[in-house]
């Protein structure tokens, strides 16, 4: 059995999406939802899907402890599902090529520090693109520079708004995540 640990510091939708996805899977499923957000809806979500959760901070998160106590708990996978922060070196030594993550945008485009969430499409938008996307990707010491798993793209029309994007994008994530998520774990597992 491979178990996921999903990082979120939002709403949590990926999250639950990658839940119920690997809900009735027979070798993959996902073990805890970890946040770095009190107050962050994911972890209702996670409640009502009965999967473990819990808070960290950044001291925690920072410190070898974390990536020792996923490995005792049986991790083999880690997930960044709206996770905002840099992954410390410890955790990308522990879990080498076994730490994925999502980004809005068709990187190397719109990527770095700071670029999240609806920052990214305010960006497409004042750029006049006319294509974004996601891209789903290894994680490295560096924001959004890891090896990509996969792209998807949508159009960007003129009257698109950020918030318009947001919901294509939105779409792309909810249908390409989970099914790479499965096919990167079989594939590092072969």
């Amino acid at each position: 059995m491979y178990n996921i640990a999903i990082l979120a510091s939002g709403s949590g939708s990926n999250a639950e999406n990658i839940i119920r996805y690997f809900k009735e899977h027979a070798t993959i499923r996902v073990a805890e939802v970890l946040t770095n957000k009190s107050d962050a809806y994911v972890l209702e979500r996670a409640a009502k899907l009965h999967v473990p959760a819990r808070v960290f901070n950044k001291e925690e998160f920072t410190s070898p402890s974390f990536s020792e106590r996923l490995i005792r708990e049986g991790i083999t996978h880690v997930v960044l599902a709206g996770f905002l922060w840099l992954v410390p070196q410890h955790l990308i030594a522990a879990f080498p090529d076994r730490i994925v993550n999502i980004h809005p945008a068709l990187l190397p485009k719109f990527g770095g520090k700071g670029m999240y969430g609806g920052k990214v499409h305010e960006s497409v938008v004042a750029a006049g693109e006319k294509e974004t996307g996601i891209t789903i990707h290894l994680v490295n010491e560096e924001y959004d520079k890891g090896i990509h798993l996969l792209q998807a793209s949508c159009t960007v029309v003129a009257d698109d708004t950020a918030d318009t994007v947001a919901a294509k994008v939105h779409d792309l994530e909810y249908e390409h995540f989970p099914r790479t998520i499965e096919n990167w774990i079989i594939q590092t597992q072969s």
